[in-house]
């Protein structure tokens, strides 16, 4: 069985919304698309391309779809050469054009095609695709959680923990490692269970 393994760059208040661009994702007038930017570093840099060794799937929100399908294709590096070369799958009501080699779209059933997923891949890599993240969290369909936190506050936006999660138990599976400008890697796994509770005064 593999895993699901969630890659999601975030804020100090858990912003998710558009880290790669002004135009990612401008929705409710969103003022910081692009805020990744200022803060990238090499250190940050190699533990992405860490993160995905071994990948052998994507599965893909609509947007995060539309935006890689019209930049990846045309690139030829080490990203560009795995996003091309794996099954790529694509969460969404509509009927999207999945012109992108590879591509194909999921049934309704969240639950179920993800436990396909699942039974076919052993690195299921989610990029970006927040409304999906915050899917996959509700229902607990994920194994693996990559945050990279950065050093800013936004105040807005659309955040990683939007109110419909469930309670959860996770595990760091490595201790907490930071970049030169001050993002920190913060990698859990789920575990079972919710989580418990306890008197401090006792």
């Amino acid at each position: 069985m593999g895993d699901v393994e969630i890659e999601l760059f975030c804020t100090l208040d858990l912003v998710g919304q558009a880290p790669g661009g002004p135009d990612e994702d401008p929705a409710g007038g969103f003022a910081f698309g692009g805020w990744q930017a200022p803060l990238l570093d090499d250190v940050a840099g190699e533990q992405v391309r860490a993160a995905y060794e071994g990948t052998d799937a994507l599965l893909l929100g609509r947007r995060t779809y539309d935006i890689f399908a019209a930049y990846w294709p045309h690139q030829d590096d080490a990203f560009g050469r795995l996003f091309n070369r794996v099954p790529k799958y694509v969460a969404t009501r509509s009927e999207p054009d999945l012109s992108w080699a590879g591509s194909s779209r999921l049934g309704t059933d969240l639950v179920c095609e993800v436990h396909a997923l699942r039974g076919r891949h052993e690195h299921v890599k989610v990029v970006g695709s927040l409304d999906l993240v915050q899917s996959l969290l509700a229902h607990r369909l994920f194994d693996r959680l990559d945050l990279w936190v950065h050093p800013i506050v936004l105040g807005t936006g659309k955040r990683v923990f939007a109110g419909g999660e469930v309670p959860t138990n996770l595990e760091l599976l490595q201790p907490p490692v930071a970049g030169p400008r001050g993002a920190v890697l913060l990698r859990y796994g789920l575990l079972d269970g919710v989580p418990a509770t306890g008197d401090m005064t006792a």
